[in-house]
């Protein structure tokens, strides 16, 4: 009997090690805990609050767990008290109810705090005025537009650090997910909708930005690099796009939109009312959604601003339509 008892000992000691191994390579270097801005900060400090509530009650079950089954295994010259007709204790359960219950308020009013805190699409906080970009997943890329800026760009991000970024949603593909693990937890991007999030990079610096849901051969392909800058190297970056780059016609968004990968692409200009059309394409008599999305944005050369306010309030149109649509769920570090 010895063996066998040896043998498992082992067994679980390696898939112990095999799993803290396999576990070290998620999360592309843990980039959840490493947060690079307020609402990434926020879903951090509601994950480490969660988990230390929750290990409260799992480390000391599982102490009391081992300690229970080896105090009381059935062996020779076993000294623990034998009570075969105890059935209760007062104070044992008083502990193991009372210390639980506490837990549970103090984790619930934890989490409608920070639930409401974190709503996608409140504002944040700031003296600097939102950009806006709206964001729209395509099989298999992502197409950017800036509609204040009046440019376009594919799989490439750039914003300027501190200041507050409303993001824009929607799909022309299926349903997927927007996701920068350093500023925030993800949200859905969906067809006929148009979801809003805000989020802030407090920091220079690359991050990295994905899909987080599974749409289809090339889902693995719709990386983006998220580039943090100061606001004056915003503006020269834009700027530089908008008189070096050709525009994004109609026909260029038709052919864009098609299954397919994409490497990084920069538009000097994109068809007025563009992500308006995309958010309506499908809808039928203003069967539509909205969520928090005030603007579609113009980027056309001669439509600028006055193209986008008329934008503006064809989505103002979508959001009194049907208030608030659907919300899109926004998770924090795990993602799901």
């Amino acid at each position: 009997m010895r063996k066998p008892v040896k043998i498992g000992r082992i067994s679980l000691a390696l898939l112990f090690i095999l799993m803290m191994a396999l576990l070290t390579g998620c999360g592309q270097e843990m980039m959840v805990f490493d947060p690079k801005g307020p609402i990434a900060q926020d879903q951090r400090d509601l994950i480490v609050i969660s988990t230390v509530l929750c290990l409260i009650v799992l480390v000391p079950v599982l102490i009391m767990t081992a300690v229970i089954v080896w105090r009381y295994r059935d062996s020779k010259g076993n000294k623990a008290a034998y009570k075969p007709n105890w059935a209760h204790s007062t104070k044992l359960e008083m502990i193991w109810w009372g210390i639980p219950i506490v837990i549970i308020l103090i984790l619930g009013g934890v989490t409608v705090k920070y639930t409401y805190a974190l709503e996608p699409s409140k504002p944040i906080q700031s003296d600097q005025k939102p950009i806006v970009v709206q964001a729209t997943s395509l099989d298999w890329k992502w197409l950017f537009t800036y509609p204040e800026q009046g440019i376009a760009t594919v799989n490439y991000l750039q914003i300027p650090k501190g200041v507050p970024i409303k993001f824009e949603l929607t799909s022309d593909a299926p349903m997927n997910s927007f996701w920068i693990p350093q500023l925030g937890g993800q949200m859905y991007t969906m067809s006929g909708m148009a979801m809003t999030l805000y989020l802030q990079a407090d920091e220079a610096g690359k991050y990295f930005g994905t899909a987080a849901n599974f749409s289809g051969e090339h889902f693995n392909d719709m990386k983006f690099d998220v580039h943090a800058t100061s606001r004056e190297e915003f503006d020269k970056w834009a700027a530089g796009v908008k008189k070096s780059a050709s525009p994004l016609t109609q026909a260029g968004y038709d052919a864009l939109a098609k299954p397919g990968r994409s490497g990084e692409q920069f538009f000097s200009s994109f068809p007025d009312n563009l992500f308006y059309n995309i958010v309506t394409k499908y809808a039928v008599e203003g069967s539509h959604g909205a969520h928090g999305a005030t603007s579609g944005g113009s980027g056309n050369e001669s439509g600028g601003k006055q193209g986008a306010a008329v934008s503006s309030n064809k989505m103002e149109d979508v959001t009194a339509g049907e208030a608030h649509g659907v919300h899109g769920a926004v998770h924090s570090a795990s993602g799901k």
